[in-house]
């Protein structure tokens, strides 16, 4: 479900079926994961982390608040012409592990061939964002954007690439630093040209 410009932060959307917790509940469950890493969440530095953790998150995951589609539905005809493809490069992905809750952190390119409009290219950032700010896989989220655009915009082809690092893998477990994945997402003309996915490719800075 949307937000709309009513809507409070504080009372953002959820999945069906899911009670959003108060500010206290929330706040109640940091003071308890505080004691259970071993130290008093009554003492002085950490009286206010629990209010200052849920304010935290209600931004991390304030994507669950926003509909893609409304940034989508937009959009212009007169393009005086213009027939080539339209590119994102270096579009910010600043998400979190849905397995550990911990950070990933990259970077993603977002192109469409428009079949009549395009879309303001801000827009297409927004949705990147979006997705980004819930609990993800990165493959859940490259496919997410991928058909957000299709579905809303109807365009010749999408093509979706993200290179993101993990902390789940360079903070804990393997403890592998600067490991990096990579997930692709294509439709229409760039699953079916290769010349044109590859120039989307070699604009993402993958040699082809």
């Amino acid at each position: 479900m949307p937000m709309d410009a009513v809507t409070p932060k504080t009372d953002l959307p959820r999945a069906d079926g899911v009670r959003r917790p108060s500010q206290q509940e929330a706040e109640e469950a940091v003071r308890t994961l505080i004691a259970w890493a071993g130290d008093d969440p009554a003492r002085e530095g950490l009286l206010d982390t629990p209010k200052r953790v849920v304010n935290a998150y209600r931004e991390w995951f304030e994507g669950y608040g926003e509909d893609p589609v409304k940034y989508l539905s937009r959009t212009f005809e007169d393009v005086q012409g213009y027939d080539d493809i339209v590119v994102l490069r270096n579009i910010e992905v600043e998400s979190h592990c849905e397995h550990h809750m911990a950070p990933f952190l990259g970077k993603a390119f977002v192109a469409y061939k428009p079949s009549q409009a395009v879309v303001g290219i801000s827009k297409l950032a927004r949705v990147v964002e979006i997705f980004a700010k819930r609990l993800q896989t990165q493959e859940t989220m490259t496919a997410q954007i991928c058909d957000a655009i299709t579905e809303s915009l109807a365009p010749m082809g999408t093509a979706v690439f993200i290179e993101a690092e993990h902390q789940c893998m360079s903070t804990r477990g393997v403890h592998h630093k600067h490991v990096t994945t990579i997930t692709t997402q294509f439709t229409g003309v760039f699953k079916s040209d290769a010349d044109l996915r590859n120039r989307f490719l070699r604009m993402c800075g993958e040699n082809t």
